[in-house]
């Protein structure tokens, strides 16, 4: 039995869609079942919740917030090191614009990188060893009051109880 060429196209075009929902999907599901968490930032303007993804691998922290076309006000990422260290962050692949908060061991805010550039490879980096780096939507950390100094609240810094 012979096909026509149009035919062979249209199962082409058919499989494909196919193969792209189904990436989709597994997309979709990839960031969904990330692991997550609640940070708390204690400023001077009072306290500030976000609901994070909890960034604790290597593969996890290479890809970060890459590919995401919005994130909401109250969300964002909270990348964990097993040691303090001089970080430094790029912004390949990142849609949108981000803060990067650079945090030491006791959860203070060493540094704020704000609104950084999408989809640049520019280096932003820590002012000082940081072991966490909480990213947010670009521009909230000054709407929020959010400076160096302030506290970043979360178990893995041991001060989620204190104030």
């Amino acid at each position: 039995m012979k096909r026509s060429k149009t035919n062979m196209r249209q199962g082409w075009a058919i499989g494909a869609f196919f193969l792209s929902l189904f990436l989709i999907v597994l997309g979709a599901s990839t960031h969904a079942a990330a692991d997550m968490g609640s940070v708390r930032v204690d400023s001077e303007n009072g306290s500030h919740q976000f609901s994070v993804e909890l960034a604790l691998t290597p593969p996890a922290q290479a890809r970060g917030l890459m590919f995401r076309a919005k994130l909401d006000p109250d969300k964002g990422m909270l990348f964990i090191f097993p040691e303090a260290d001089m970080r430094s962050f790029w912004m390949k692949n990142t849609l949108i614009p981000l803060d990067i908060i650079f945090i030491r061991e006791n959860g203070t805010i060493i540094n704020i990188v704000e609104n950084a550039e999408p989809r640049t490879l520019t280096p932003r980096e820590s002012l000082a060893p940081a072991v966490a780096v909480l990213e947010i939507a670009g521009g909230r950390a000054r709407a929020l009051g959010i400076k160096p100094g302030d506290t970043v609240r979360h178990d893995f810094l041991g001060n989620m109880g204190s104030r």
